[in-house]
């Protein structure tokens, strides 16, 4: 039965979701389209989202990588990139790409900006939202591609579909792992810290709070709070009534952060490995602590920073070596649920 307190929560979250649809509304015009191929998008068609700046180096995998999955075509943003990022994605016949020279920060870290792409061209779409250095893997994912996902997620009338960040990283210094355009990263970055995961139920947006991993035990094993949030729901049946409330970790309305086990459900989920600490790391560290956009407290996390510019050894004795979705599975870190 619900409380007041229940009841006064919903009130709340009702009017938390029409005023970031608002705000997003209001941010359109910060971004210009530089190639809209968005007429080309026909009903079924599965669509990525993503927000991004200086990832050329990235780019050819994580277009790769979606296209053999089944995305149809991408929508991007771009926040100034200097690194040939526009041009090349200018010219690819599946991506449409706006620019945005205004605040990363001021954006909701450029949630309000895709929110706005999503209510526009998401609607009734399976849409996928994710960084450029985030790869979703799944059960099954090199033989059942998402369509085959989407469709049996429907069957099941489960609309959003979860995943946890896995921080993947190499064996020695960060910048003795050179990364070359167009591999897979996961051959460099092939380590992950798969037993510290800690989860608290959130009542509020009813979702489940995940952290842990190598920068839990690495960056922030004093003061564990402030740990970065590995709960993710990047693939989701879109309504433009939908948004994200915490970057792509919550959603309002909350039923969509039901993705997780919970209560005797076994959910089918996955994971998105995390190509972060590519050799790039070092230098983009030293940059993004002066440019201050990517924390809403920057000076807090400047010792983070400080430590990615020493180039460390992530790697420990408890690390444990990539193997494939099952290796996955079985540690826990994501489930196959009633997905065969």
């Amino acid at each position: 039965m619900e409380t007041l307190e229940d009841l006064w929560i919903a009130y709340r979250m009702r009017w938390k979701r029409r005023r970031l649809l608002f705000r997003a509304l209001r941010k359109r015009g910060q971004l210009a389209a530089v190639a809209d191929r968005t007429g080309s998008i026909r009903p079924g068609d599965i669509l990525a989202f993503a927000m991004l700046r200086n990832e050329a180096l990235r780019l050819p995998h994580f277009l790769a990588h979606y296209r053999a999955l089944g995305v149809a075509h991408f929508l991007i943003v771009d926040n100034s990139s200097t690194d040939g990022t526009a041009e090349m994605l200018r010219g690819a016949p599946d991506v449409s790409l706006w620019q945005s020279a205004h605040s990363y920060r001021l954006s909701r870290f450029g949630v309000d900006w895709l929110t706005w792409l999503l209510i526009k061209h998401g609607h009734g779409h399976w849409c996928l939202t994710v960084d450029a250095d985030e790869i979703l893997v799944y059960p099954h994912w090199q033989e059942r591609p998402l369509p085959d996902l989407t469709r049996w997620l429907e069957a099941q009338r489960q609309p959003s579909f979860g995943a946890l960040l896995l921080d993947m990283y190499p064996r020695g210094r960060l910048s003795a792992a050179p990364y070359c355009p167009g591999a897979d990263p996961f051959e460099t970055l092939c380590w992950f810290d798969g037993d510290n995961f800690t989860v608290q139920r959130k009542r509020i947006m009813q979702d489940h709070w995940i952290q842990g991993g190598v920068r839990a035990r690495r960056f922030f094993a004093q003061d564990p709070a402030r740990a970065p949030t590995m709960n993710k729901v990047p693939l989701v049946r879109w309504d433009r009534r939908f948004v994200y409330a915490n970057s792509t970790h919550s959603m309002l309305p909350r039923r969509l952060n039901h993705v997780f086990n919970d209560d005797g459900a076994t959910r089918t989920t996955g994971v998105l490995l995390h190509s972060k600490f590519l050799h790039t790391i070092v230098e983009k560290s030293r940059e993004e602590k002066a440019r201050k956009e990517h924390f809403a407290n920057s000076s807090l996390y400047d010792d983070y920073y400080d430590a990615l510019i020493d180039d460390p050894v992530l790697w420990s004795e408890t690390s444990t070596r990539y193997a494939g979705w099952q290796q996955l599975e079985e540690a826990g870190l994501m489930s196959r649920g009633m997905w065969t």
